[in-house]
């Protein structure tokens, strides 16, 4: 039996080994589940500062967003609230693995998305609209991810990084659709 590779040897700090995969994953289901109550969380504190013009839900929510992106990036996967929920949920399913650089570069984008959107609404003191602009641009990103599997990130990630990915939510990385009017076929 040979020995696992030096690398293997330490814990990744995003994702974690899985038997049979030579690389750091995440779960896509658990993954999807988070980005679904960040949705949830995020919506309804944007909606309500569209409403009333009281951004206070709105801050506290880029606050816990960064927090949550900073918690994945620099501590570590295994330590962040909505994925420890988002894993309790979808614990009964069958997980499936997929690269974690590419949403390793998703939350770096959406933890700038949220620096950006903080400071716009505290130190730089700029209008409302621009904040929520940016918060709804980020909520865009997180409904496209949680309700039809789109990362945004993954898919930027994917195309400009020198090392490509090698498993994709959905297969995307290797499958190819049929053309339209075609039926999929199972080969």
């Amino acid at each position: 039996m040979s020995s696992p590779s030096p690398e293997r040897l330490t814990r990744p700090v995003i994702g974690e080994w899985v038997d049979g995969i030579d690389i750091p994953v995440m779960n896509e289901r658990v993954v999807r589940a988070s980005a679904g109550i960040l949705f949830l969380l995020g919506f309804a504190a944007w909606l309500s500062g569209a409403i009333t013009g009281d951004l206070q839900y709105m801050r506290g929510f880029g606050i816990l967003f960064a927090l949550e992106m900073f918690l994945r990036l620099f501590i570590g996967t295994r330590f962040t609230p909505t994925l420890l929920l988002g894993a309790l949920i979808t614990r009964p399913q069958r997980p499936e693995w997929v690269d974690a650089v590419p949403k390793q570069f998703a939350w770096g984008l959406g933890f700038v998305m949220a620096l950006l959107g903080c400071l716009s609404l505290g130190w730089l003191g700029l209008p409302a609209v621009i904040a929520q602009t940016i918060c709804a641009g980020c909520l865009l990103l997180l409904f496209a991810e949680s309700a039809f599997g789109i990362c945004v990130g993954c898919e930027l990630a994917r195309r400009f990084s020198r090392r490509k990915p090698q498993l994709c939510a959905g297969d995307t990385c290797t499958y190819t659709p049929p053309r339209r009017g075609e039926r999929h076929s199972i080969h």
